[in-house]
């Protein structure tokens, strides 16, 4: 079976690269054997069709690559004049800032809630450059319901510093809407906790003194 995708990632100097899927998933290790015969060069941001094997570990590669000579699908944005299209993300890091600082006016939010943001984003940004790195590598990656929860758990602020410094995960259409969905059940759990009417934070409070 055939499937389509584009490369978005190429390493010339050790011969390898990532094709991301057309139809989403896991971005696919291809290493420069599997080009087609004499292409030296890999043809990064065009659409290519490729076959998936299995190396001795058990680890994913595409083979039999072929270049499509038109592409079907939507070609990735330059970098450049159009390579900001990713940082449009940051503006939800201020928005939560307010929507922290108007919560922390009106009902009481323990100092150490920010610390927990601060530590988890910290984490968060780590990770993200240990899975970027691996990705790179062809080494086992981080698990995506992994960054995920981090995210969930309040780094996903760093988290999306990190994809867009590094350039990571910010291409996958599957894991771009659980992100955000995960960042919006994030701020909705932190204003539900500090609310009168639920008073979350101050059980968790409770709960840690006992």
């Amino acid at each position: 079976m055939r499937f389509e995708g584009t490369i978005t990632q190429w390493n010339e100097a050790r011969g390898f690269g990532f094709i991301e899927p057309t139809q989403g998933g896991q971005a696919i290790f291809v290493h420069t054997s599997a080009l087609p015969q004499g292409m030296r060069q890999a043809p990064l941001q065009r659409g290519v069709s490729f076959e998936v094997e299995r190396n001795a570990k058990g680890q994913k590669r595409a083979a039999h690559v072929q270049v499509l000579r038109a592409i079907r699908h939507r070609p990735l944005v330059r970098q450049g004049r159009s390579g900001t299209r990713g940082w449009t993300g940051l503006w939800a890091i201020p928005a939560f800032a307010c929507i922290y600082l108007g919560t922390a006016f009106f009902w009481p939010v323990p100092l150490g809630v920010a610390g927990v943001y601060l530590g988890c984003s910290l984490l968060c940004c780590v990770v993200y450059a240990v899975d970027k790195s691996a990705a790179q590598a062809g080494r086992w990656r981080i698990p995506e319901n992994t960054l995920l929860l981090l995210g969930l758990a309040g780094g996903w602020p760093g988290a999306v510093v990190a994809q867009q410094l590094l350039r990571h995960k910010t291409t996958k259409a599957s894991f771009r809407i659980a992100f955000w969905f995960s960042v919006v059940l994030n701020v909705a759990g932190f204003v539900a906790l500090a609310s009168p009417q639920v008073n979350g934070f101050a059980a968790l409070l409770r709960a840690w003194r006992l």
